[in-house]
């Protein structure tokens, strides 16, 4: 990893998500800081939804773009690009999580971490 790599902070990748998500229209795109909450996994999770599997695919793609474009990062992990119900992009200390409208309510991410600090991104 380089330097640049190593400094870039948790709140900035946050961010960076967060745009990477506008840039393909993600609906009610919110950022739970989890970095008060006890054995929490991550700083950040940056959750929103997509509308359709074509959506989700779009969205995915501009956040992987975004954040490298600025960073060099690429993803520790990522899966369900396949079934398109639940986009998870893995940066370590920010998770990505890009919902279907249904697998958004059923999994309740934002209920799960309720203690988290929401914030709605307009």
């Amino acid at each position: 990893m380089s330097k640049k790599e190593v400094s870039f902070s948790s709140d900035k990748l946050s961010q960076l998500i967060v745009k990477g998500m506008q840039e393909k229209k993600a609906a009610d795109i919110r950022v739970l800081d989890l970095r008060k909450v006890n054995n929490a996994v991550a700083d950040f999770f940056v959750v929103c939804t997509g509308n359709s599997d074509t959506h989700m695919e779009g969205i995915s793609e501009s956040v992987i773009s975004e954040v490298f474009k600025i960073s060099k990062q690429s993803p520790w992990h990522k899966e369900g690009n396949n079934n398109k119900s639940w986009v998870l992009i893995d940066y370590v200390d920010v998770v990505s999580h890009i919902f279907s409208n249904d697998s958004r309510i059923f999994y309740g991410i934002e209920d799960l971490w309720a203690d988290a600090e929401i914030t709605e991104v307009e």
